[in-house]
């Protein structure tokens, strides 16, 4: 990442246009073939873990038990995320100042936000084909499919489903090894992510939006600070050993912007850290779809800061209106390009906030979505090794060596 901050400025301030140009459309190919290669793997992953997961729980009463016990932590940490997101864009005032006249026209962003709305999102969940949902990587309408799948299996007892779930099994840990051949890719797609953008943008994009950009990092920190709080309150010291498996996947989502990047590694580690395999594979994807705590403090903070650049001042009722319509249109957004952007796009227009204003982020929206894409997958994490515990399906602490988790 520092290697690639250093040769994009020194690109962007010597080369020609036109060879930045070239370099910056040439050096991404690192990033594409890194992330088309996890994306490879997470549809058959999730759909191996979580369909053995579900399976292996048995009764659809522990399913739902489960389930219900993260749908519920998934909303309560948006809640909370949407909170500290706000309390800082309140406190901080980073669009103070700015004064910006609101446009006369409709200025048009290239955002697809057609659609948003809940009789959409509900037909969208519904796969009208398991293989269309798999190549086009929908993780919401292969979570669903899987859940109706292993449900169905669960139902038939051990003596019919046990060679499927065996099978599905060693499907999983080849997914995951492929996954580790595929990270000897990362640090050339992290180099050449950073690089592209400090190569077009200059190191300056950084320097002109340092109080957005220092007040949303405070935002992201406090907000990890909040849920490794809650995190210590169910799992104890275990927290920390926990913190300490889930850094390198948390580099690699930071890194490489995708929280997906992520996936193979964070189940992985859970497992490793002594959550339960039915557990995580049945969580952790759920959670991807729901529990999107950076895209909610990202939300509630570039929501107002648009708000304050063209001074747009809005009630209590109608800023705590606004932060629940963001909760509830982020819940299906997964897997959507740009999504947070796309949901601002399509939900700040109704509450007066001109459009428009999401065009001062979209240059800086690659530096803000790496803390994003980082604290989603430790929000993960964390909801994963909690609802193991509160299960009693986390082993104890001495079944992880130090070395392992060094490793």
């Amino acid at each position: 990442m520092i290697a690639g901050i250093f040769t994009g400025a020194a690109i962007h301030e010597y080369a020609a246009a036109e060879v930045i140009k070239s370099y910056a459309d040439n050096i991404t190919l690192f990033t594409d073939i890194f992330l088309r290669l996890i994306k490879m793997v997470i549809a058959p992953l999730v759909f191996s873990t979580l369909t053995v997961g579900i399976m292996k729980l048995g009764e659809t009463s522990t399913i739902g038990r489960v389930g219900g016990k993260a749908m519920v932590w998934f909303v309560s940490s948006s809640v909370l995320s949407i909170l500290v997101g706000l309390f800082i864009v309140t406190l901080e005032h980073p669009g103070a100042g700015m004064n910006l006249q609101v446009p006369a026209e409709t200025v048009q962003t290239g955002l697809a936000v057609s659609g948003m709305t809940l009789k959409a999102f509900i037909s969208h969940t519904i796969p009208t084909s398991i293989a269309g949902a798999m190549s086009d990587n929908e993780i919401l309408q292969i979570v669903v499919f899987s859940m109706f799948f292993g449900i169905a299996g669960a139902s038939l007892g051990e003596k019919f489903n046990a060679p499927l779930v065996g099978a599905l099994d060693v499907v999983s840990h080849i997914m995951l090894k492929v996954t580790g051949y595929v990270m000897y890719v990362a640090p050339l797609a992290i180099f050449a992510a950073i690089s592209s953008v400090i190569a077009t943008q200059g190191l300056g994009i950084l320097l002109n939006y340092a109080s957005f950009i220092g007040g949303y990092y405070v935002a992201i920190v406090l907000t990890c600070v909040v849920l490794i709080s809650v995190g210590y309150m169910v799992l104890k010291r275990d927290v920390f050993r926990l913190l300490a498996m889930l850094k390198d996947p948390v580099l690699v989502a930071f890194t490489t912007s995708s929280s997906e990047a992520a996936y193979p590694k964070t189940l992985d580690q859970l497992t490793r850290f002594g959550c339960s395999r039915n557990i995580a594979s049945f969580v952790l994807p759920i959670g991807y779809s729901f529990n999107l705590v950076g895209s909610m403090v990202y939300c509630s903070f570039a929501s107002m800061f648009i708000a304050q650049a063209y001074n747009v001042h809005l009630s209590f009722s109608e800023i705590a209106v606004l932060m629940l319509t963001l909760m509830l249109a982020s819940k299906g957004i997964a897997g959507v390009p740009r999504s947070a952007l796309v949901v601002l796009a399509a939900t700040i227009p109704s509450f007066n906030i001109p459009v428009a204003g999401i065009l001062l982020l979209m240059g800086i929206d690659h530096f803000l979505d790496m803390g994003r894409s980082a604290i989603n997958v430790l929000g993960n994490g964390v909801a994963t090794a909690m609802l193991s515990k509160n299960e009693g399906m986390l082993e104890e602490t001495d079944t992880v060596t130090v070395e392992e988790v060094k490793a």
